[in-house]
């Protein structure tokens, strides 16, 4: 009775037991086949099946001018990619036309290249799973591709740096390579707030690199940063305009020029000779890519006697009515010798800045410590670098000595022994515009002017803008005159210098100056290097570059003319009468 009840659970479990045997030995068998005797089928599964991590690119942020109007901006483009591993594995079958050469010569005729070319691209990379094919193409070149549908190629989203305003802004604004970063300009200085951080996402992706599902997005990306410049786009095109014409007119090397806004020390323009299109540089040279108006040093000659004027002002010794004489017309140290272009005999500050008199300059840096020259020249900058972030801007060259020689005085107080860049020039001439009060220049739009230094006292700062009228209205400035308005300038023709030396015919032609003189509100250097006509003169080259930019600046910015003199204006209601012209002072 006993073993009549337990025969039958012995027979079922003896049951269950044979099956999971039986499914375990089918399992080890498929387990072992699949290992050992067709290892390659799984391995090809896992390529064939696979979760990729792609990154998602970032938008570059856009570089503006101060209103609003792009300077560089980012436009979608299609790069097509292939793996050249998946390729030459795919099957081979002459007779239905499969195989790597077929796919090969497919890719060459949709894509109008070699196929011998294409082949040895594929052959050489046999080993890797990814190869540029096409990079940054329309989108219609992409679609046209990958409908030929071959083995390993795809398409990824890239973004392609375009600049409408091509030669104009490219020295500011720079370029990016092929990989987006920045190489040159605001693109390189700024690159990393202008990248921005890509994102991640992960596909399921089969042997051909074609997306079976999205998994999901592991990290969205983030767009860079805008950066808005203090450039002016309707003046940096006058600039760029005027300046071009004048280096083909004069046969020049090279030149430069800036516009700074008196008050807030923005830069509105900055221009250079030659120029380069970063949108198309299959032609560039080296030499064109250089920002002129930063990185290029030259001596700046009579444009610094203003200052040398300034600083006899300050010192108390001399008065706007105090005379210097010049006689007879050159000064003598050993063998070096200073010369005028004749004696001028007695002349007031006035006539010494409209004549240009080197030994009138020198005898008043002499007659002053010997170190007064140099103080003033620093206060505004000279030998320092301006601070507005560019790659490669210069310092430029101020001489120091424990003990200086009365000719190196005297050198410096009409601008050589020194060297500065066009801005470096600008920005010297901006804080004696702005009253001797010096702001920091900046490239990025301003609400409301940092803070600076008074480094001339504002009233001598005025005195002499007064003067530099004169050069303007009597002297070799006269090119630089704008109807209606005031303009305060000096001109500069520099020798060049050379390997054994100055050159006797070679010049840098300058022209620095601020409208309207009344009130001044615009601050332009004017520099041309080397002009081979018959004209050299910086009054003859580069005052009227000076006259019709700063012309056309004004109108286009909407500043007034000067008042006649006695007369001032007086701010009222803005909404109905904005200005009243009073008598006085």
């Amino acid at each position: 009775m006993e073993n009549t009840v337990h025969t039958p659970r012995k027979w079922r479990y003896a049951f269950v037991y044979g099956i999971a045997l039986l499914l375990f030995l089918v399992a080890g068998g498929r387990l072992f086949y699949l290992t050992v005797v067709d290892k390659a089928f799984l391995q090809n599964q896992g390529e064939m099946r696979a979760v990729r991590t792609e990154s998602i690119p970032a938008t570059r942020g856009m570089i503006l001018d101060r209103r609003g109007e792009p300077l560089a901006v980012s436009t979608p483009t299609w790069t097509i990619v292939a793996n050249p591993k998946a390729l030459w594995k795919m099957p081979q079958d002459p007779s239905q036309d499969l195989g790597p050469e077929q796919e090969i010569k497919r890719l060459a005729e949709v894509m109008g290249v070699g196929r011998a070319w294409l082949q040895e691209r594929f052959e050489s990379n046999k080993t890797r799973s990814f190869m540029y094919l096409r990079r940054q193409i329309p989108p219609h070149e992409a679609d046209a591709i990958m409908a030929a549908n071959v083995v390993g190629v795809t398409k990824t989203k890239e973004y392609k740096r375009f600049y409408p305003a091509a030669e104009v802004a490219s020295h500011v604004v720079g370029f990016t390579n092929i990989d987006d970063k920045g190489q040159e300009g605001i693109e390189l200085a700024f690159d990393k707030a202008l990248e921005g951080q890509p994102g991640k996402r992960r596909y399921v992706k089969d042997l051909t690199g074609n997306i079976i599902r999205g998994v999901g997005v592991d990290e969205a990306e983030h767009p860079g940063e805008n950066i808005e410049l203090s450039i002016d786009l309707r003046l940096q095109y006058l600039a760029y305009r005027e300046l071009k014409a004048a280096v083909t007119e004069h046969r020049a090397t090279s030149a430069s020029a800036v516009i700074l806004d008196v008050k807030t020390g923005e830069i509105l323009a900055m221009v250079n000779q030659p120029s380069y299109n970063p949108n198309d540089r299959s032609k560039l040279e080296y030499e064109e890519l250089r920002n002129r108006a930063v990185i290029d040093l030259f001596e700046p000659g009579s444009t610094m006697k203003p200052f040398t004027v300034a600083t006899a002002l300050m010192s108390g010794q001399y008065t706007t009515e105090t005379t210097i004489d010049t006689s007879p017309g050159f000064l003598r140290f050993g063998r070096f010798t200073i010369r005028d272009a004749t004696n001028y005999g007695e002349m007031d500050f006035e006539k010494l800045l409209i004549k240009s008199s080197n030994v009138g300059a020198s005898k008043i840096a002499l007659s002053l410590p010997q170190d007064a020259v140099w103080n003033m020249d620093y206060e505004l900058g000279i030998g320092s670098a301006v601070g507005i972030g560019f790659p490669g801007e210069a310092s430029g060259v101020l001489p120091s000595h424990p003990k200086w020689h009365p000719s190196e005085i005297a050198t410096l107080s009409y601008g050589y022994g020194l060297s500065v860049s066009t801005l470096q020039l600008a920005q010297a001439y901006m804080t004696l515009a702005n009253g001797g009060y010096r702001v920091p220049v900046t490239i990025f739009k301003q609400d409301v002017a940092a803070d600076g230094k008074q480094v001339i006292p504002h009233q001598v700062a005025q005195d002499v803008v007064k003067m530099m009228e004169s050069v303007v209205q009597k002297g070799s400035g006269k090119a630089a005159q704008i109807p209606g308005y005031r303009v305060a300038g000096k001109t500069g023709t520099v020798h060049k210098v050379g390997s054994k030396g100055y050159e006797y015919d070679q010049y840098i032609a300058l022209f620095a100056g601020v409208a309207p003189a009344s009130n001044p509100r615009l601050a332009m250097v004017v520099m041309v290097n080397d002009p081979k006509g018959r004209e050299y003169y910086g009054g003859e080259v580069a005052a009227p570059v000076f006259s019709r930019v700063m012309e056309s600046a004004l109108t286009t910015l909407n500043i007034y003319p000067d008042l006649p003199e006695g007369l001032r204006e007086v701010r009222l209601d803005a909404k109905k009468t904005p200005y009243q012209v009073v008598k006085g002072p």
